[in-house]
């Protein structure tokens, strides 16, 4: 008789042509991820080929009881590292019956600002550092921390290895197989200063593709960290004291900034955002002020530093691009709980067309 594994494992192209496509997309709260899988009558590799589908949004805090139906958009496909074969993930976004973005459908307007012609001759390219924290599901404390305990202080556990200092490497390195399978521009992992924190990086990437990326990346950690029976946490400051913060640091160049002479248009740029700091920390990230603090890595909220090569800086530009005179910078200020659709449109826009 087959076992459970046997039928989660079943190899649909044996017996039939038809494939399963989990659409994907944000969820009420800006930052948990939803899905639904359909059947196709056969392979899909162009997502304007797929067909829209609706949910019921007062169920996820998109819709009222009354008029609660919400329309998905597919957007992307990504490889479906779960079911394999030809099996799809599909990264959508959500509108009204009536064609309108919902409120929590940031893609829309990234698009947009993506789509203009001066932002696309300059082809962003956008390398994403996510951090996050991994916690054992019955009391939300991180993994390999003694219960209502301590681990020792930072310091052992940064890219560390053994069993006392690296706590969930497996489920890291199979979110990094995983990734690599479904066609995310993943480019490294690594442990993080706090024990039970790791940081994973896409890109580079350009333009819009950076945040559908990163957006799958995260449904595809949460789905393996739900087989493993761990949480999930994407909040900036899971533990208070003495311990690092979980940010999403934001690399970022455009052609001019990779040209010759890009070190000058680079520090134009980093004007621009001292300019709009205030807005940019608005929309990076929600609990953003328990880890802005000028502390464990980070500069403080309120204050806009940049620097070459200093890890507490708002915006810190690498030792490599100051001696090469172009380059990319890093913006450090973005939580890790941020909306990739948000922080890269805004860059974006504040950098090239925005006029102070």
């Amino acid at each position: 008789m087959a076992s459970l594994s046997d039928l989660v494992n079943l190899n649909l192209s044996d017996s039939t042509e038809k494939v399963i496509a989990e659409y994907i997309w944000v969820g009420g709260s800006g930052i948990d991820m939803r899905s639904k899988a359909r059947t196709l009558s056969g392979p899909v590799e162009d997502p304007s080929n797929l067909p829209k589908w609706n949910y019921d949004g007062s169920s996820t805090g998109q819709a009222p009881g009354k008029d609660s139906e919400v329309i998905l958009y597919p957007q992307t496909i990504f490889r479906d590292p779960f079911r394999r074969g030809n099996n799809i993930l599909v990264m959508c976004d959500a509108y009204t019956p009536a064609g309108e973005p919902i409120p929590t459908n940031k893609r829309h307007n990234a698009a947009k600002i993506f789509s203009h012609p001066d932002v696309v001759a300059e082809e962003t390219w956008y390398g994403i550092e996510q951090e996050y924290t991994l916690l054992q599901k019955d009391v939300q404390w991180p993994v390999g921390w003694p219960l209502g305990g301590f681990p020792g202080a930072q310091g052992p556990y940064y890219c560390g290895i053994g069993a006392n200092k690296a706590f969930g490497r497996d489920i890291v390195d199979s979110h990094y197989k995983a990734c690599l399978y479904a066609g995310i521009n993943i480019s490294g992992i690594n442990g993080e200063v706090m024990p039970g924190q790791w940081e994973f990086q896409v890109g580079p990437s350009v333009g819009i593709s950076a945040a559908d990326e990163l957006w799958v990346a995260r449904y595809i950690l949460e789905r393996i960290t739900e087989i493993a029976g761990v949480v999930l946490s994407f909040d900036p400051k899971p533990i208070q004291g003495d311990w690092n913060g979980a940010g999403a640091h934001t690399n970022y160049s455009t052609k001019s900034m990779r040209n010759d002479g890009g070190y000058e248009v680079i520090k134009k740029a980093i004007s621009k955002l001292e300019k709009r700091h205030k807005e940019h920390i608005a929309a990076y990230g929600e609990g953003n002020e328990r880890r802005l603090t000028g502390k464990h890595e980070t500069a403080d909220m309120n204050t806009f530093i940049w620097g070459v090569a200093n890890r507490g800086a708002s915006i810190r530009v690498g030792r490599d691009t100051e001696k090469k005179g172009k380059g990319y910078f890093e913006d450090r200020r973005p939580a890790s709980n941020m909306d990739p659709y948000v922080v890269t449109s805004m860059i974006a826009e504040t950098t090239i067309l925005w006029k102070p």
